[in-house]
């Protein structure tokens, strides 16, 4: 069988292990930043647009994590539903967010969730609402270093109906379905839209495909959610995501979440 044309999806060998790991660096930089060897919260948060940390922040719940020596970013702790949580602000794009995810896991993180604002592909309501990821539309580059190719990348499975199960005792609005993933959101083409709506995609994102593509590859619990918050910019007063920016209803939907992520 002749390689792909594209050097995308060549030599990528997505059985084989990597030589370079998440563990080296973490070693390294703690050697350079004298940091002692620790774990971080067992349920980790990737806050892409930034919004929760930064109300987090306002209220004065977060601490920094000590134990968190990732070169490209901080971690904060806060208490939520009886627990500890971490989370890193803005950590747009998949590249970026794998790096993190990696990381996490690698420094004691047990179960990751993900929640970014996302732009309408299907209208299924009055913005904003939550999409609980099901699938992942892979039109990114790195879930192809992860898992041999395919259109689609489906979240872990038993995930998506227990957060259905816990989600239904909160008062956010949410729906469940397929985002798209996307390196270059002003590349956003009605050709390319309209082929998303016809594979049933509700939202588009940044970040899901690579995300559950790590996942399925590495075995961990991974969730995924879209805050629909635009219609890309289409018509006046977008991007309106609710009470400090979305940060409330961010916190009751990771509230219910804790319940059913791993202890």
């Amino acid at each position: 069988m002749s390689e792909p044309s594209s050097p995308l999806l060549r030599h990528k060998a997505a059985e084989e292990p990597s030589v370079f790991l998440p563990e080296a660096l973490i070693r390294e930089a703690r050697r350079q930043k004298d940091l002692p060897e620790a774990m971080v919260p067992d349920v980790c948060v990737l806050d892409p647009d930034g919004d929760i940390v930064r109300h987090l922040r306002r209220t004065g719940l977060v601490r920094p994590v000590a134990a968190w020596c990732c070169y490209h970013s901080e971690m904060h702790a806060f208490p939520l539903g009886g627990r500890e949580l971490g989370i890193v602000g803005c950590a747009v794009g998949a590249p970026y967010a794998v790096l993190l995810a990696e990381q996490m896991f690698a420094s004691g993180c047990r179960a990751l969730v993900s929640i970014t604002s996302a732009g309408q592909i299907t209208p299924v309501g009055r913005t904003p609402y939550f999409v609980v990821i099901d699938r992942a539309l892979r039109d990114e580059g790195t879930s192809h270093h992860y898992l041999a190719p395919s259109d689609f990348v489906d979240a872990p499975p038993g995930l998506v109906s227990k957060a259905i199960e816990a989600l239904r005792t909160t008062d956010c609005s949410f729906h469940v379905g397929a985002s798209w993933t996307t390196d270059a959101p002003f590349r956003e083409t009605q050709r390319a839209i309209d082929a998303a709506r016809a594979q049933g995609v509700l939202a588009v994102e940044m970040e899901a495909a690579a995300l559950y593509a790590f996942a399925k590859a590495s075995g961990r619990p991974v969730l995924c959610l879209a805050h629909v918050t635009n219609t890309m910019a289409q018509a006046g007063e977008d991007f309106e995501k609710g009470a400090d920016n979305g940060a409330r209803d961010a916190l009751d939907v990771l509230a219910a979440l804790t319940r059913i992520l791993p202890p």
